[in-house]
């Protein structure tokens, strides 16, 4: 599922508050939301080829933690 881009002066935050609605519906179990925090990721991922590595949103990861995730969930 690749996200589509937010207009909106925070940058993938919708995503952001999808990982925090499913983290309290499955009582914190971090593995159960993999599909979200995948979403942001790829939603981050995007934000940064389009805006640089120096562009900044609070509900993304800096570039090189970006980097390490999407490496860690095998997206790179």
């Amino acid at each position: 599922m690749k996200p589509k881009p937010i207009p909106t002066s925070q940058p993938c935050h919708s995503f952001a508050c999808a990982i925090q609605d499913c983290l309290t519906k499955n009582s914190y179990q971090e593995e159960r939301c993999r599909d979200q925090i995948i979403a942001l990721y790829k939603c981050c991922d995007l934000f940064y080829q389009e805006n640089g590595r120096d562009a900044r949103t609070p509900s993304c990861p800096r570039p090189d933690l970006l980097k390490l995730k999407l490496q860690q969930y095998g997206l790179m």
